[in-house]
């Protein structure tokens, strides 16, 4: 009879890696040895203040930017020398910061062109009525000019475009940058049902509240480094971070 214990699975790999990550414009810094992960189904947040790295970070997994040094990877596998167009056909999209909206296309336009990769018509129906259902004044405003939409609005079509890429991975850069508290409150309201839904995220933000209140872990990134890290309800109870960045 054989006693020996049984292997244990190997625990799953995150879906996305970044391992000591650096990345320099010319002789400046804009991070130094960045580790970070996502793991499937989670929300991760990505705080600090501005100037801090943290949309550079965002480039780099997308390649908008080419790291100086350590790796991107997603699903294990290096994304090196990877075109920023493959990386959304893997499954990672980006709204970047300042939604860069088409702003003399109209509303279903916008859309339209978040499915620029896509061939499955019918699936890409499917998923602008699943936009116009999460966010009803989208729907209202399909016609629309998206340069006439408010700054909420605006920012709403900046996400729904980047869900029409149907992303694994969903990287958003500063979606409360600008916004009115109530517009913030249902921004972040409809990441968290995202989440609920079982996408992963990677929400950039300055409004650390905010952010904590709906992710899973956190990191903070000061000066291109790492400073801390873990669960929301840790850092959410770190004084430190209390103190510079949740203005009590």
């Amino acid at each position: 009879m054989n006693t020996a214990a049984p292997l244990q699975a190997p625990l799953q790999a995150p879906l996305l890696h970044l391992e000591r990550l650096s990345v320099r414009y010319g002789r400046i810094a804009a991070l130094e040895e960045v580790d970070l992960e996502v793991r499937s189904g989670e929300l991760v947040t990505l705080l600090g203040s501005n100037g801090a790295g943290k949309s550079t970070t965002l480039k780099a997994i997308s390649q908008l930017v080419a790291p100086s040094g350590g790796a991107v990877r997603w699903r294990g596998q290096s994304l090196k020398g990877v075109a920023t167009e493959t990386t959304v056909r893997l499954g990672i999209g980006h709204c970047p910061e300042g939604r860069r909206v088409l702003s003399r296309q109209s509303v279903a336009t916008n859309l339209e062109l978040g499915a620029y990769l896509r061939r499955d018509h019918s699936g890409i129906a499917t998923d602008l009525e699943r936009c116009y259902g999460l966010f009803p004044r989208l729907a209202e405003r399909r016609s629309q000019l998206a340069g006439s939409l408010s700054g909420g609005e605006q920012q709403m079509l900046a996400i729904a475009r980047a869900l029409m890429g149907r992303p694994t991975l969903l990287m958003l850069d500063e979606p409360s940058l600008g916004l009115a508290p109530k517009l913030v409150a249902e921004v972040m309201g409809i990441l968290a049902e995202l989440h609920r839904q079982g996408l992963s995220i990677l929400l950039v933000e300055q409004n650390a509240r905010a952010a904590l209140a709906i992710a899973s872990r956190g990191y903070l990134l000061e000066a291109g480094r790492v400073s801390r890290s873990g669960s929301a309800t840790e850092l959410l109870d770190d004084e430190g971070l209390q103190a510079s960045y949740l203005g009590r």
